[in-house]
């Protein structure tokens, strides 16, 4: 468990600093390691229980080498470790990058937004409308609110740098490989199946936390009752509950068909008595994901300082 004051240093960092691409960010170098890993095991292509092994194999070894690096180089010094805690937290580069997207739309500038867009999702952009675009920001964001905030701070509090790299190490791994479609299909499954595990909890708790800022931003949509009603129609144990969460805290509708290199991806629509996403709502859910990350490192920050204390009360005095 890292200290409260390492926490809330590395917390306050994320959001003076961000994420610039000029510095380096060992998410990147996890992803590299990845890319040049899986073009390696596929190589040559085997049987379904052969490639889910290779695939189990590479998934093991980033994670616990990500891991043990991790130990190594935050037990270095204080400033190490703050800082390798501040990258594994996104809450800043969540927030700009989600409102560069608005700030685009509000322009006119349809093209430049879906450009801008495209850097945070996975689906394509290139046709996508103004709802549509505000729709998926939403969605980016009550998803990443998971995994770049809530995850993070969990495995920070729960075991350091050396989890929380971990854990990054496998969303890195699921948004690479843990695909259904070919030559994923097996291949990737280990890495999507591990980071469901690694999300069960932090997703609830997020999900939890969107249901708390909500009324905190303004919004009095009905959050908490669409997030247990709607949570689990999802495809995703995890994603459905925080989508489903803030479509209720917004009382708009998200979910429905996408695109991923030209195919349709038909899923369930959240609060289907919602009105449609735009810009005005894509903004309030910048607001109560800036408030959730409030309240989640409030939460994990009582939790090290509890630890802390606890942990001195325990030492023996010299």
């Amino acid at each position: 468990m890292i200290k409260a004051w390492k926490l809330a240093a590395a917390y306050a960092l994320d959001w003076i600093v961000g994420d610039p691409e000029a510095l380096p960010h060992p998410v990147r170098l996890i992803g590299s390691v990845i890319d040049r890993g899986h073009k390696q095991f596929l190589s040559r292509h085997c049987n379904p229980a052969c490639e889910w092994a290779k695939g189990a194999a590479l998934s093991t070894a980033v994670v616990g080498t990500t891991a043990l690096l991790g130990r190594a180089v935050s037990g270095t010094n204080v400033l190490c470790e703050v800082f390798l805690a501040a990258t594994t937290l996104a809450t800043r580069n969540l927030l700009d990058e989600a409102s560069n997207v608005l700030n685009a739309l509000d322009a006119g500038e349809l093209g430049l937004a879906r450009a801008r867009l495209s850097r945070i999702v996975g689906r394509d952009t290139a046709n996508l409308t103004e709802s549509e675009i505000a729709r998926a920001v939403i969605e980016t964001l009550a998803e990443s609110t998971c995994d770049g905030i809530v995850a993070p701070m969990f495995y920070l509090a729960l075991g350091g740098v050396p989890a929380a790299l971990a854990y990054k190490a496998v969303n890195t791994l699921d948004s690479m490989i843990g695909h259904r479609e070919p030559p994923y299909t097996y291949f990737g499954r280990f890495a999507a199946r591990m980071d469901d595990v690694c999300n069960l909890l932090p997703a609830r708790i997020a999900a939890a936390s969107i249901v708390l800022a909500a009324p905190l931003a303004g919004e009095l949509g009905p959050a908490r009752r669409t997030w247990q009603a709607e949570g689990a129609h999802h495809a995703s144990p995890n994603a459905g509950q925080v989508e489903a969460a803030m479509a209720g805290a917004l009382d708009v509708q998200l979910g429905g068909t996408n695109f991923y290199d030209g195919t349709p991806s038909h899923g369930c629509i959240l609060n289907e008595v919602g009105r449609r996403a735009d810009c005005e709502r894509a903004r309030a859910a910048i607001r109560v994901v800036a408030i959730a990350s409030a309240l989640t490192f409030a939460a994990a920050f009582a939790c090290c300082l509890w630890s802390d204390l606890r942990r001195n009360k325990d030492t023996p005095n010299a």
